[in-house]
């Protein structure tokens, strides 16, 4: 009997978890909620909600900012999320979340899925957490730097050095 309960536990550790598929609400510029479970965007790490940054010599919400960025991308679609190991240190899903996306009309192109983290980078409102993500999302945050895209228009201090104090 203790053998097949340390078997199926075994088992079930070793098991991928299902996606959590749903209308997602924004809690922050990387974390969501699908059915009353909080998920943090795998491999990313963007702005507290009560963090500020400058642009053009002016302090604006840069936190804030991000969640609606996301919000925006987000654009009421069902959003997929698949876990990527354990919850974290608050006991969120850690995980790479999608929507599906179209083109624009007339573009000749078919509907796609567009990994949420990645096109946070993309847009400049995220940064590559490469600490856990092995730098994959560098070549994305390399190009929105260069193209001065959301934070990069201005002057901020990285997610993880605000959160330890060196504001």
């Amino acid at each position: 009997m203790f053998t097949t309960f340390v078997l199926a536990v075994a088992l079930q550790a070793a098991m991928p978890a299902a996606p959590l598929i749903g209308r997602a609400t924004v809690i922050d510029g990387d974390t969501l909620e699908i059915g009353g479970q909080r998920v943090r965007l795998w491999g990313v790490d963007a702005p507290e909600g009560r963090q500020s940054c400058l642009r053009d010599g002016q302090a604006y919400r840069c936190g804030t900012e991000a969640a609606r960025h996301l919000d925006r991308l987000i654009n009421d679609r069902p959003v997929t999320c698949t876990p990527q190991g354990r919850p974290d240190r608050y006991r969120r899903m850690v995980a790479r979340c999608a929507v599906t996306a179209d083109c624009a009309p007339g573009e000749g192109c078919r509907t796609f899925r567009r990994d949420l983290g990645s096109w946070m980078v993309a847009d400049g409102w995220a940064l590559d957490y490469a600490r856990y993500s092995g730098s994959e999302h560098a070549e994305q945050q390399h190009d929105a730097q260069e193209g001065r895209k959301g934070l990069w228009a201005g002057a901020f201090v990285s997610p993880w050095d605000w959160r330890a104090g060196k504001r």
